[in-house]
């Protein structure tokens, strides 16, 4: 087991802290979604049309909400042509149709700069993301995939960044946060590559893995990320029913969206009881997956307070990012299973 030059090392903590502000990032977006923040800056990407966002509605002209929805007209115009050069007609003629988009929220100085908070680490995340980058060039001529990925991992970020003005411009329909949340896991999960790829050489090799166990992990990981989908869905459906029922209410006005949700994860928790009871049977994997097995546990007793206790605000942000962060430890879970194998072999 080779060990680590100083530059490898300086690449693996910043990558490391990179994955980190990338999971903070996710959670600040959990409280702009859970208190409703996500239109508090109506335009992208200033706010108000500007860099520092008013702190009252009297520093905004008197019409400024039939201004910023003509803005997102016309934008959303111009990205419902590239939906339909791609042949998505039917989302191209939900987007310049679709009545909610034309709808302004009254200006919150909370909202709004919940919102700006959210997109300065953003842009932060980015900064950080660009350094990964810059510090990967070093493996270009020994491990060239370290560098291509981080690179890619950077041009995402140019692209989620997009995403997040579509998403503001169609004022928040739910495919596109979606979207925005599937592209956010696929950043993070090149990052987890890159900074696991370049720690692989001095990884200790772990004998006696069932061959199974990948696939278990791998089964259990896709499962995770088709839950994550159905809870924006839920939070949607959430979303809809504030407008008329008390918060104790929601749940029970949910309906089957929600019913799926929680009855898909049932089957989610037997499929992870099978893979811990496998995983804690391999020596070598037993620290992680005890941390995989407090971050579930916690993941769904905040899903039961959700339900049985009004669904909280504070609650709804840590939920989504252990959901998040349950597949970034399966993931790596699933590289170290997959090296210790090929070592083996």
């Amino acid at each position: 087991m080779s060990l680590p030059d100083t530059k490898t090392r300086l690449f693996r903590r910043f990558s490391a802290v990179t994955i980190i502000a990338v999971y903070l990032l996710i959670a600040v977006g959990g409280i702009v979604r859970s208190t409703g923040s996500g239109m508090g800056c109506p335009d992208w990407p200033k706010c108000f049309g500007s860099w520092v966002p008013p702190t009252s509605v009297d520093e905004l002209p008197a019409d400024y909400k039939e201004n910023y929805v003509q803005q997102r007209v016309e934008k959303n115009k111009k990205f419902s042509k590239y939906l339909t050069a791609f042949g998505f007609d039917d989302l191209a003629y939900q987007v310049e149709n679709d009545p909610s988009i034309l709808e302004e929220e009254d200006f919150n100085a909370v909202k709004t700069w919940v919102e700006y908070v959210n997109r300065l680490i953003g842009a932060v995340i980015g900064l950080l993301i660009f350094g990964t980058f810059v510090l990967s060039i070093r493996f270009w001529k020994k491990d060239r995939p370290i560098t291509v990925l981080s690179f890619i991992a950077f041009v995402l970020v140019g692209f989620q960044g997009w995403i997040g003005s579509i998403v503001v411009s169609t004022n928040l329909l739910q495919w596109m946060i979606t979207i925005h949340m599937l592209l956010a896991i696929v950043i993070v999960g090149l990052l987890i590559y890159v900074y696991f790829r370049s720690k692989r050489q001095s990884l200790e090799v772990v004998t006696g893995l069932p061959a199974k166990l990948k696939w278990l992990v791998v089964a259990c990981m896709l499962l995770t990320i088709i839950q994550i989908v159905l809870g924006t869905q839920v939070r949607e459906g959430i979303d809809t029913v504030a407008a008329y029922a008390a918060r104790s209410e929601w749940i029970s006005n949910l309906g089957v969206t929600f019913l799926i949700h929680r009855s898909y994860s049932l089957l989610l928790l037997a499929l992870h009881a099978y893979m811990f009871y496998m995983l804690l049977r391999s020596e070598g994997l037993k620290s992680l997956t005890k941390w995989l097995l407090i971050i579930v546990i916690v993941e769904i007793l905040s899903g039961v307070v959700m339900a049985y206790f009004g669904v909280p605000a504070f609650v709804q942000p840590i939920h989504l990012l252990l959901g998040t962060l349950i597949v970034g430890v399966q993931y790596y879970l699933l590289l170290l299973i997959n090296h210790k194998q090929r070592s083996i072999a």
